[in-house]
């Protein structure tokens, strides 16, 4: 009976319900960054002298009300994540590997602590670059838990029987690469934002009507003369314009690579085969990212389209994780299978 297969559901449901409140707690940091209330609140881990959790609902007021409420959905997560880790770590079940479940839930429990410490030390240190770090180990955070989610799922165990396997293997070491990409267009983006740099270039598509804009001193200085936005607080300056003109190019690179590879698929699977539906899907999200992306410049970086900005980056990272995970799965189901056949060959043969 100790080996007797386990139903996961529990356990899957709590690892999705972590993965849902990840992504929420992703979008009320952007909602923090894109209002400019990083500091709004000056200590940590207390809140003005208070318990975090005592802290008076009458002073949720302004900026203190987003960074506030940014870290009460932490620990809300903080605390998801210590119980799924737990859960993981004495779950028992023979479809799953019970080493690779203990593994997952302690990196994920140190992935949250961890980013919980970064998130205060940002403010008691007032480092940008802790910011940076820190957003960038959110998105990494949110891909391991719904990896979990996926892990824990009844779907899971059965995904090698798929038929699609040799297309998906075939496509694996692409996915990744794009997936890879979109990790690093993400950094850029926090990067960007942490720096002050959204509005560095303030048109679209063009950049001050070029389209490549011009960086030498006097024309830096001409536009930080006329800047009246107190949000970017820090004059351009010609990183600045790089980073942002670099966004902007990771953004069609990774456009164009998604194209080209719904476009391969449909062409060699035809428009039915399930990778080449999932790699539209990519496509659709991408269309859909630029377009929050410019309206967040079009709208002079307004607070709510710039966090939905952020949000759909990083279902767009989670999409092209997860696809990267099951190619890599497949994979090495399809080498498996190869394996076997001559040894299944050599049995038959010596029988008859």
């Amino acid at each position: 009976m100790e080996n007797a297969p386990v139903r996961t559901t529990g356990l899957n449901r709590l690892a999705w319900l972590t993965a849902l409140a990840s992504l929420g707690l992703i979008g009320m940091g952007g909602l923090v960054t894109s209002h400019g209330v990083g500091m709004a609140v000056p200590d940590w881990p207390t809140t003005y002298g208070y318990n975090m959790f005592l802290f008076p609902v009458s002073q949720w007021v302004g900026g203190i009300f987003y960074e506030h409420t940014h870290r009460l959905w932490a620990s809300g997560v903080g605390l998801l994540t210590t119980i799924l880790a737990v859960w993981m770590w004495v779950h028992r079940t023979s479809t799953l590997s019970r080493k690779t479940l203990r593994v997952l839930g302690v990196v994920a429990f140190v992935g949250v602590s961890v980013q919980g410490v970064l998130g205060g030390l940002r403010v008691t240190l007032i480092k940008d670059e802790l910011g940076i770090v820190h957003g960038t180990l959110a998105q990494l955070f949110l891909v391991l838990v719904f990896g979990i989610a996926l892990y824990t799922s009844r779907w899971w165990p059965r995904i090698e029987q798929s038929q699609h396997r040799l297309a998906w293997g075939e496509h694996r070491w692409w996915l990744t690469a794009l997936a890879a990409m979109t990790l690093l267009q993400l950094v850029l983006g926090a990067t960007m934002r942490h720096q002050h740099a959204g509005l560095a270039v303030p048109d679209f598509p063009l950049a001050y009507g070029r389209i490549w804009p011009p960086t030498d001193p006097q024309f830096l200085e001409t536009v930080n003369q006329t800047r009246l936005d107190s949000r970017d607080f820090k004059p351009i300056t010609a990183a600045h314009v790089y980073l942002h003109m670099a966004h902007r190019g990771m953004a069609l690179a990774l456009l164009v690579g998604v194209c080209a590879l719904a476009w391969r698929l449909r062409r060699r699977y035809g428009s039915r085969h399930a990778l080449t539906v999932w790699s539209y899907g990519w496509v659709a999200l991408i269309f859909g990212q630029g377009l929050l992306g410019a309206a967040t410049v079009w709208s002079n970086k307004a607070a709510d389209i710039a966090t939905m900005h952020v949000v759909l980056g990083a279902v767009l990272l989670v999409y092209a994780g997860l696809l990267s995970l099951v190619a890599w799965r497949l994979a090495r189901a399809s080498q498996l299978e190869k394996m076997q056949s001559p040894r299944e060959s050599s049995v038959s043969l010596a029988l008859a």
